[in-house]
């Protein structure tokens, strides 16, 4: 009965020992004094302190809004909804996975969009960062090979129409119109091309779906789902014919 008893009670020893070993390290951790942060407003007298501040508020801005900025201004749309048709086309449910989707189309638009960063890097960010130009100037470098890589993709008809739905003076030329007018159109153009390529790619896939169907039917199995017969024949054309070789190059190619 004692040696039953002291062993029923040798768990709350250990536990208390435990204790006893962490409490005076978390105390002795909360004699530490940690460093706080505090941000003040105060006057100056010096003019280019508030402009410094403004800078960084800036930079903060944009850092914010560069995901939106990566994804609305760029290649990234186009290639993420095509990949998604693809996917629902070929009814493979979550694979790819969301995140292999998302990647491939991240990389797709660093390599289609290099020679456009290039130009921003040489004519804006490195002058900038050497002060040979103005904030002012860079901004404007930054914004021309942007603004010439997104004319050439919006279709004419799209950035009509947001030209037409704009108040005020109409602009005489393409380089006239305010990026707040091309963005828009831009992204217009980017889902329509993006739906025509998801149409052509359905054909195909939706073509076998019809066959496994009507085939299934006429053997009178209509219990049987034809996605379950038509997939593995799905996948099988779709390697033969190096499927992701053409899709990803006709996506390239569509941006030349």
């Amino acid at each position: 009965m004692k040696a039953s008893a002291w062993t029923k009670g040798l768990p709350i020893i250990m536990i208390l020992l435990c204790v006893a070993c962490v409490v005076p390290g978390v105390v002795s951790a909360a004699d530490v004094p940690i460093p706080n942060i505090q941000v003040s407003f105060g006057e100056t007298d010096e003019p280019q302190q508030v402009a410094k501040s403004l800078q960084i508020l800036l930079v903060l801005t944009v850092l914010t809004l560069a995901p939106s900025i990566l994804i609305m201004t760029t290649s990234f749309t186009r290639i993420v909804i095509i990949f998604a048709f693809l996917r629902h086309a070929m009814h493979t449910q979550q694979m790819p996975s969301n995140q292999i989707m998302v990647g491939m189309a991240l990389f797709l638009t660093f390599y289609i969009m290099s020679p456009v960063w290039q130009k921003v890097n040489d004519n804006a960010l490195q002058p900038y960062l050497n002060e040979e130009i103005s904030l002012q100037q860079a901004f404007q470098n930054f914004s021309d090979p942007l603004r010439t890589f997104m004319l050439k993709q919006t279709r004419e008809k799209d950035l009509t129409l947001l030209v037409s739905l704009t108040k005020g003076e109409r602009p005489e030329t393409p380089d006239d119109v305010p990026m707040t007018t091309i963005i828009p159109a831009f992204i217009l153009s980017e889902v329509t091309t993006a739906f025509t390529a998801g149409f052509i790619i359905f054909i195909p896939f939706l073509i076998i779906d019809m066959v496994v169907a009507c085939v299934l039917l006429s053997m009178g199995m209509m219990m049987l789902p034809p996605v379950m017969i038509s997939l593995p024949f799905k996948l099988l054309l779709f390697v033969l014919v190096d499927g992701w070789g053409l899709i990803i190059g006709s996506v390239i190619k569509s941006f030349n």
